[in-house]
This record gives C-alpha cells, sequence and structure tokens, in this order.
C-alpha cells in the first residue's frame, strides 16, 4: 500500500509555500531596502546584474538549510551541538546573535521613521511600539495562526513593483545593465557589492528557514523527519526545492526593482548618497511624488513587520538549540521560557540601540556588510554538514545545490576578502 502523502501534498499552493516564502520575503527588510536603495542611488542601474548572478545561489544554499532542518530534524545550531566542537557551536551563534541583534535595531529605527513620514509623531514612540506589538505577537500567538499572517504580509513587497512602474523608467537600460555591469572597482563599489550580498544571502535566514521546517514535522502529525522516514523524501524535498526557489525569486525580484526605482528617480536627479530606507522614502517624495512615496513607506513598514519575527526567531533558535532549550513558537511561553527570553532580548535591545541613539542610517548598511562577512564561515559548515552522512545520513545533499551552495560560498568569501583588499583605495 503506498504511504499517505503528507498534509501539505492535499492543500493549496499558500499553504505549500510555506518557510521558503517566508524566507524570502523577509531578505527584503528594511536593512535590505536601504542596501538596495542605496545602490540604485550611487551606481543607478550599474549593479542591477548583482540580482540575477545572486539568485541560483540564494536559492541553493537556502534549499540546503531547509534540507538539513527536515532530514535531520534539528536546526543548524542543533546539528552543529550534535556533531561538532563546542567552540565552533558557540563562535557562530554569538556572531548570528550580534548581527541579528543590530538588524533588529536597524529595521525597528526604519520602522520608526516610516510610521513619523505618514502620520507624524515621534520616531521613539512609534518604534517602541512596533517591537513591542511585535514581541507580544510572538509570544502570545500560537505559530500555526503567526505564520498564516506573515504570509499575507510579503504582499506589501509588490508595492516596490509597483513604485518601479510609477516612475519614469528606461526599460531598455534596464535590461542591458542586467546583463552588463557598469562600475569601477574601488573601496566604495566593493563595500557596496558585499553590502548588496549580505542583504540578500544573510545568515539569519540560514538559521530561520531550517528551524521552521523542523516546527512545521513538529505541528503536522503527518509529517515525519526524514532521516528516519525516506518514504517522505521525494515528496518532501520536492516541495522544499518548489517553496525555496519561489520565495527567493520573490525575493530577487522585489530587490530588483527597488534598485531600478531608486536609480530611475534620485541617481537620475543627482541624489546618490541613501543610507536609510526611510531617508530613500523621503527623498522620492519631491522627485517622484506622493503616490510614489507612499508606496515605498508601505513597503518599509510591511516587510519590517515580516523581518522582525523572523530576525527575533532566527537568534531564538539558534542559540536555544545551542543550549539544547525547548525551541517552538508552537509552544507557551511558559513551556519554553528560553527561548522566549532570548527572543524578547533581542527585540528589546534592538530597541534600545535607538534610544541610545544609534545612528539607524549607518547601522542599516552596516549590518548588511556585517552578514556579508559573517555568512561565508556559516556557509561552508552549512556545506560540510549537508554533505556529513552522520548528519544527513542516506539524504545527503544532490549535485545541484551541493554546486550552487558551494559556489555561493566561494562568492561570499571572494567579495569580503576583495572588500578588505580594497579597504581605503
Amino acid at each position: 500500500m503506498e504511504p499517505e502523502k503528507p498534509l501539505e501534498a492535499k492543500q493549496g499552493i499558500l499553504k505549500v509555500l510555506g518557510p521558503g516564502l517566508i524566507t524570502g520575503a523577509s531578505d527584503d527588510d528594511p536593512s535590505g531596502i536601504a542596501t538596495y536603495s542605496q545602490a540604485g542611488a550611487q551606481f543607478g542601474f550599474g549593479m542591477l546584474w548583482i540580482m540575477p548572478m545572486a539568485y541560483p545561489l540564494m536559492a541553493g544554499i537556502q534549499e540546503t538549510c531547509a534540507d538539513i532542518g527536515r532530514v535531520t530534524g534539528h536546526g543548524i545550531a542543533g546539528n552543529l551541538r550534535r556533531y561538532y566542537p563546542r567552540w565552533l557551536l558557540l563562535t557562530m551563534v554569538i556572531m548570528l546573535a550580534a548581527a541579528n541583534t543590530i538588524n533588529l535595531g536597524a529595521d525597528i529605527g526604519a520602522m520608526g521613521d516610516a510610521v513619523t513620514l505618514l502620520v507624524g509623531g515621534p520616531r521613539l514612540l512609534w518604534a517602541g511600539i512596533i517591537a513591542v506589538g511585535s514581541l507580544l505577537l510572538q509570544v502570545f500567538v500560537p505559530y500555526h495562526k503567526y505564520v498564516s499572517f506573515l504570509k499575507w504580509t510579503t504582499i506589501s513587497l509588490f508595492s516596490y513593483v509597483a513604485t518601479a512602474f510609477a516612475v519614469h523608467t528606461d526599460w531598455g537600460e534596464v535590461l542591458y545593465r542586467t546583463v552588463v555591469p557598469n562600475l569601477t572597482l574601488n573601496s566604495a563599489s566593493i563595500t557596496l557589492i558585499v553590502a548588496v550580498l549580505g542583504t540578500t544571502i544573510s545568515p539569519y535566514l540560514f538559521f530561520w528557514q531550517a528551524s521552521e521546517e523542523v516546527e512545521d514535522v513538529h505541528l503536522n502529525k503527518s509529517e515525519k523527519v526524514l532521516k528516519s522516514h525516506k518514504e517522505q523524501a521525494p515528496f518532501q524535498l520536492k516541495r522544499i526545492t518548489r517553496d525555496t526557489y519561489t520565495g527567493m525569486a520573490f525575493a530577487n525580484l522585489v530587490a530588483f526593482f527597488i534598485i531600478v526605482a531608486v536609480a530611475s528617480t534620485l541617481h537620475a536627479k543627482g541624489i546618490t548618497d541613501i543610507q536609510s530606507s526611510a531617508q530613500a522614502a523621503q527623498a522620492l517624495r519631491p522627485v517622484a511624488g506622493d503616490l510614489t512615496f507612499l508606496l515605498f513607506t508601505i513597503g518599509i513598514l510591511g516587510t519590517g513587520l515580516l523581518a522582525i519575527p523572523v530576525l527575533a526567531g532566527s537568534a531564538a533558535y539558534a542559540v536555544g538549540e545551542a543550549l539544547h532549550w525547548p525551541c517552538s513558537l508552537e509552544r507557551q511561553a511558559k513551556h519554553a521560557k528560553g527561548f522566549y527570553a532570548i527572543l524578547s532580548t533581542a527585540i528589546l535591545i534592538g530597541l534600545a540601540l535607538n534610544m541610545l541613539h544609534v545612528n539607524p542610517m549607518k547601522a542599516l548598511f552596516w549590518t548588511a556588510v556585517l552578514n556579508g562577512v559573517l555568512s561565508g564561515p556559516i556557509m561552508i559548515m552549512v556545506m560540510l554538514m549537508a554533505t556529513n552522512k552522520k548528519v544527513m545520513g542516506d539524504l545527503t545533499i544532490s549535485i545541484r545545490p551541493r554546486i550552487l551552495g558551494w559556489a555561493a560560498t566561494v562568492v561570499m568569501i571572494a567579495a569580503a576578502i576583495a572588500m578588505f583588499a580594497y579597504w581605503g583605495k
């Protein structure tokens, strides 16, 4: 008798698209918007080529992370704890938690700026309301309900596609520069390339997608850990591929249109120094009109609402798994106290960074650079895990994600090395 297909096989497309879609959409957080805006303002269409180049690389490494979670029943940190030295585990987790907390602070500040631009009022007050509101939702709303809300927030990202079509754009030049780069290699351009790659291929996305695959196994009784239930592997691995490539295509397309929109407006008017998403929105208003400003600003809020739980959640999963704590957004807080304590601490420290008057414009951009530098070492460990039979059993990743994952790793490390080599030149 043929084994029953998992629950997702019987559901619609929105149900099947889960961790990959949410991970991809959260990739275009306010930090990412700021970085893509800076690329468009500073270099016009000259950096559009990065997005089609990055797409298969980001999809390949994210598919690998998802496979690790679904096959082993443990997230990235959980597998590091089980199979690798403790010093390596702690180094990776500390780097991730620190980067995520800084990223949270930058994103919360950008969202506070966005609300102030729309309705007025104190930026810090709005930032506090957003941070605390998001925290309460994560603590008190079960994952299976909250994830539906997160899926619907991805719709806000279409505002950036609409923005690109709402302004005057030379689409012939867009197509040409998507294929033919137009920039001089120097410290500024390479740093921005690292920032674009770092906000596109970010460590927190690796940990989040792997952990959410584990979460889905626990949530659905018909689904099992593939390492011990190989009969489900063909369907689940195919679903992961479809989910991940769809989510990453969505993220990549939105990033592409952010660069197009800003290049068509601000760069065309000689405005070349944009270092935050809110600043980009504000600068668009006199150049491209109120509608463009409104679309861009709404997008900042929508992506921020999606990114905060992903950033805080991935930090909590990483620390919790490293310390062997119960980790789940589906559990009540009283049954996962350590997990929710880390999640809460990350959000509140991020909020505090804004109250300490850390410059949100610089924080957004340099967070992306930091992610670009940290990604390489973490990706090495992800790839070693995914090809290790002790970790994955007979379900080590196939040749396609191996090639794409290692290619992505080499690109990230090479870009970071080039940035340091050109520093100050």
